[in-house]
């Protein structure tokens, strides 16, 4: 059959992702994604270190960032996103931006990480006092965020989990329900190995504030640098409509 009349595929823009070794939560970051756009996933390499700090600094450092990039410049993406929370605030403001310096170096496009679009992201909702529900780097990410006169008003933990990717949404509800009892302007789900999408519209139904996760933000500001949205049913970060009130967790399509 002759299909030479299609013209073959629609153009496609790229985002580059570059993701610690462990990441596993591909196809978490698609569903933020519109069709006429593309992930391109590289991870960095593998190294024998308990998750923490320690953790965070070798899976950020320039050299492993620089060549992450150089990798994903043959797709040639539009920019450039480091998905990684701790790894991103571990070394504080200067760090971060430091680190986007070092991969627009490498690859001559716009870079971004997680913890600078949660910076981005606090703005666009107005939040000041925040609620982190994070993994053990927490006083880092307090530390981070205070640099940018932004207050931690209660935490939650789950402590180093294996294979933090499967935990269920009912664990991360649970944990998210315990971090938002401060005056919050808004929850962050900090670990981006951690699954949120779906939570999100029934977190900020139930808890009356914007819920933002560590994956979200970074392709909603990825997704912004294209001049273009990030696709998320109902979350206030992404959907204008969502702002204007709850829906409740009974109105919501998917929740069990």
């Amino acid at each position: 059959m002759d299909v030479s009349f299609l013209g073959g595929p629609h153009p496609q823009r790229g985002v580059g992702v570059v993701a610690p070794f462990d990441f596993a939560l591909d196809r978490e970051l698609w569903r933020w994604v519109p069709d006429d756009v593309s992930l391109h996933l590289t991870r960095t390499p593998f190294v024998l270190v308990e998750a923490g700090l320690d953790l965070a600094r070798l899976v950020s450092e320039h050299e492993t960032l620089g060549d992450a990039v150089r990798a994903l410049n043959a797709v040639a993406p539009e920019v450039v996103a480091y998905a990684c929370t701790s790894g991103s605030f571990v070394g504080g403001v200067a760090g971060e931006r430091a680190m986007c310096e070092a991969m627009t170096r490498a690859g001559a496009l716009p870079s971004l990480t997680t913890s600078g679009a949660l910076l981005a992201a606090l703005e666009e909702l107005g939040a000041r006092r925040v609620a982190p529900y994070t993994v053990s780097v927490t006083e880092s990410l307090e530390e981070y965020l205070a640099e940018t006169g932004i207050t931690v008003t209660e935490r939650a933990f789950m402590g180093p989990t294996r294979h933090i990717w499967k935990v269920p949404y009912r664990d991360v509800a649970d944990m998210a329900r315990r971090a938002a009892r401060g005056a919050a302007d808004a929850l962050f789900i900090s670990c981006t190995n951690l699954p949120t999408y779906d939570v999100i519209p029934q977190l900020e139904a139930e808890l009356r504030m914007p819920v933002i996760s560590a994956n979200q933000v970074t392709m909603w500001a990825a997704l912004r640098q294209l001049g273009t949205r990030a696709v998320g049913p109902y979350q206030r970060l992404i959907d204008q409509a969502a702002r204007r009130g709850p829906v409740l967790p009974e109105e919501q399509e998917g929740w069990a």
